[in-house]
């Protein structure tokens, strides 16, 4: 039977929509092996090629050459192991080339001084840079004159504050007395110090003090400093000291803070910063100071020992001397500090060095915390100048070039 009308034959698949097809299909897997594969490991030069555009340095052979050049960048060498460029150095000061190990070379002009040639001398050989006097200008400020504002400000004095002076009853006195019977040594009580009553005289003080530190870059501090990166103020507690620390006694520690206000209010001790040319700044009296007066309180930056174990600052102080050596601490008035600064060190080898001595330097515990004060030990006269010993505590000091 022949087929219907109605129905269609079979449509044959048309060649280009099958090679249209084919096309995609191997786009497609030529895509997804593309994302599959790693990109290509960088190519990295060889030591030879780096080695080709490196800077060249040369290495010391021996490390004694290497850390006598460091400390000639640090301008502190010594002419012995310098080099054949100093074999003729001599001193500037004196003309002579001997005692090489003590000649210092100028930073700036490259000239060499004797230690005890240059002005004022040089107890240590420095650390860090040094300059000769003529090319410090600091060394040769003149005393300025300040008037009573800049003072005031520089100081920060409080002239609203009251001062209250503690008066003393003859009830107190023979009560006092009484107490003192069964003591078979009377022990001496620290004495306020007795400010000038001149009010220009006073601002011609200050002045000193204030020229002082500000030709050494330093701001007036009456107190312990704690700053960050150094020492926290927990840290000084006077119950770490080794073998404990004397405590300064309730009449002691009411003088302390009496002279504090006196400071706080613009009466200052008589006492004058001078410039000497062999000892630097130093301290003079400006009148009659009696013995056990409280000159002073060192102040400064406090910080660990560790610290400061290469620091060049000559007038660190002893603090606290831990059981832990870790825990030590060093005032450092480098950048903040009062007039205990200036007063300088006596040469305890000598009897002349200690017979100038008219001052010593405590350390008590105050309130639990240590405080170094600078006490009086005899009667001083006006225009006498101020000394303590360097050495009270075990660091050696040298002070054999003292004056």
């Amino acid at each position: 039977m022949a087929p219907s009308s109605s129905a269609s034959p079979a449509k044959a698949p048309s060649s280009v929509s099958v090679a249209h097809k084919r096309v995609q299909n191997r786009a497609y897997s030529d895509i997804i092996r593309e994302r599959s594969e790693s990109p290509p490991p960088k190519k990295l030069r060889s030591m030879k090629e780096i080695m080709a555009v490196a800077k060249h340095v040369q290495l010391e052979e021996e490390e004694e050459e290497d850390e006598e050049e460091e400390e000639h960048d640090q301008g502190s060498v010594v002419c012995s192991g310098a080099g054949n460029d100093y074999e003729n150095l001599v001193c500037e000061q004196c003309g002579s080339g001997e005692k090489d190990d003590e000649i210092l070379l100028c930073d700036k002009c490259d000239k060499g001084f004797h230690m005890l040639c240059v002005r004022p001398i040089v107890v240590r050989v420095p650390i860090g840079q040094w300059f000769c006097p003529s090319c410090t200008a600091d060394q040769r400020r003149p005393i300025k004159s300040f008037s009573q504002k800049k003072i005031d400000d520089f100081f920060r004095i409080q002239k609203g504050s009251k001062l209250v002076m503690k008066c003393t009853s003859p009830q107190d006195i023979r009560r006092r007395r009484k107490r003192t019977l069964g003591y078979h040594k009377k022990r001496r009580r620290l004495l306020p110090f007795t400010p000038t009553e001149d009010p220009a005289r006073r601002l011609d003080q200050m002045g000193t003090l204030a020229t002082a530190l500000t030709a050494l870059g330093m701001e007036f501090s009456n107190e312990l400093t704690y700053v960050t990166g150094m020492a926290r103020k927990r840290a000084n507690q006077a119950k770490f000291e080794n073998g404990g620390m004397q405590v300064l006694s309730k009449e002691d520690t009411e003088t302390l803070e009496q002279c504090r206000a006196m400071c706080k209010s613009g009466l200052w001790p008589p006492l004058i910063v001078v410039f000497d040319s062999c000892e630097g700044y130093t301290v003079e009296a400006d009148a009659a100071i009696k013995d056990m007066t409280l000159i002073a309180e060192y102040t400064g930056d406090v910080d660990y020992i560790r610290n400061r174990q290469n620091d060049d600052c000559d007038s660190m102080m002893t603090l606290l001397l831990a059981t832990d050596p870790s825990k030590s601490l060093v005032i450092c008035p480098d950048k903040r500090g009062n007039i205990a600064r200036f007063i300088n060190g006596i040469n305890n080898h000598t009897l002349g060095g200690r017979k100038k001595q008219n001052l010593k330097c405590v350390r008590y515990n105050v309130n639990g915390e240590c405080r170094v004060l600078l006490v009086a030990i005899r009667d001083i006269s006006k225009g006498e100048r101020l000394y303590y010993d360097y050495n009270g505590y075990e660091h050696e000091y040298p002070t054999h070039h003292f004056v």
